[in-house]
């Protein structure tokens, strides 16, 4: 009952829901990996930077996550060079 009304308020909030689907399916397994590369590395986060593929992916995540702030930042540099007065 509960699912059902959080999934009714998404749909009516035009949110979309594969993202809250997909968290749930995988955010405990998320979760138990990172446990277990932290307990491997002893709090080291470099261990997420070991090689190029392992670097690389953890790289495109964090650009996937802070994208909303860069493209917002970037938009509002050129927002703010555009509007500037020429003289």
């Amino acid at each position: 009952m509960v699912f059902g009304v959080v999934g009714y308020a998404f749909r009516k909030l035009d949110y979309p829901l594969a993202p809250m689907v997909l968290a749930l399916v995988l955010g405990d397994s998320a979760e138990s990996s990172f446990r277990q590369s932290m307990l491997m590395s002893q709090g080291d986060l470099r261990i997420f930077f070991a090689n190029w593929l392992v670097g690389s992916l953890t790289g495109l995540a964090l650009i996937a996550l802070f994208w909303p702030l860069i493209s917002g930042g970037i938009a509002r540099l050129r927002g703010s060079a555009t509007a500037a007065p020429r003289g």
